[in-house]
């Protein structure tokens, strides 16, 4: 009998997810990370083990709105260092956002809700951050906001011949 009995190729076929950020019920910054980490990993899958890699991709869209609760725009600090003595760096939140966009603070989030070890750097290449609304990963999309999304060929032709032009 075969050992590897529902560890198909389908199985492990990625699904691309669409968060927004900018929709209304978007929880606050801590909580995306972490249901975004849960997607990235492949947790939410049956088939999910800690050393492979079986997760999907996320594509979050609108990161310039992310939300933040408290004063933590103002009083989060995010630290850069080098093994230099005196090479420690720091910037707030607020400047993050302004210098780089909300999509650093949302991947740095992400980054350290995921398990530190040699699939992290591949798991955060899934995730894809844009500052508006257009992205060019329309296409790809199966899960809107937690539900799948059914294209029809007209809608799927028209977005492949707006993609060409």
């Amino acid at each position: 009998m075969s050992q590897t009995i529902g560890k198909t190729r389908l199985a492990y076929s990625r699904v691309w997810h669409h968060v927004s950020l900018a929709s209304p019920s978007t929880p606050s910054l801590g909580r995306l990370a972490s249901r975004i980490a849960i997607l990235l990993m492949g947790k939410h899958k049956p088939i999910w083990d800690p050393s492979t890699d079986c997760g999907d991709y996320v594509v979050a869209t609108g990161c310039n709105d992310v939300l933040v609760t408290g004063k933590k725009k103002e009083q989060k600090m995010y630290y850069k260092r080098t093994t230099r003595p005196g090479s420690m760096k720091s910037i707030n939140m607020e400047s993050m956002i302004r210098k780089w966009g909300g999509g650093e603070v949302l991947k740095r989030a992400v980054r350290g809700m995921l398990p530190k070890n040699r699939l992290r750097d591949k798991r955060l290449e899934r995730l894809k951050v844009f500052e508006g609304e257009a992205h060019p990963y329309k296409i790809n999309l199966m899960k809107v906001e937690g539900k799948i999304r059914q294209v029809e060929p007209e809608v799927k032709a028209e977005i492949l011949k707006q993609m060409s032009i």
